[in-house]
């Protein structure tokens, strides 16, 4: 950036992809479903849409994403509401590997650590 040039704050969003950028009409357009379908996961408290100051209901990047997955699950013939758990499920199931190969690679005695005994080293193990 050339010295003394300000940064635009708005042009900062559109590498953000919690930024509330596409409105309902258009968010179900980039992924090829109904507003009713993205209320519908609204109502099944998967994505919570942030609202406009005249309350129209506005959806990231990452919630678009979301939306799709959803879609696709539905559109293989899942219900929406166990679509919606499907989609929880793997959102945690991916945390939860994340989690484990950070913890992986800060190594035995890592912060929050203790090594343990392996499978064989346990008080149960028979010898």
């Amino acid at each position: 950036m050339a010295p003394g040039a300000r940064r635009n704050p708005a042009a900062d969003n559109l590498d953000d992809d919690d930024y509330p950028a596409y409105t309902m009409g258009r968010a179900a357009e980039l992924i090829g479903t109904t507003p009713a379908f993205l209320r519908a996961l609204g109502e099944a408290r998967l994505i919570t849409p942030l609202r406009s100051e005249g309350g129209h209901r506005r959806y990231s990047r990452y919630q678009l994403r979301i939306a799709a997955r959803a879609r696709e699950l539905v559109d293989q013939g899942t219900p929406i509401e166990a679509a919606c758990r499907i989609i929880i499920l793997e959102d945690q199931l991916e945390e939860a590997l994340r989690l484990n190969e950070r913890l992986r690679n800060q190594g035995p005695g890592g912060p929050g650590l203790t090594p343990g005994p392996g499978p064989e080293g346990g008080p149960d193990a028979e010898g």
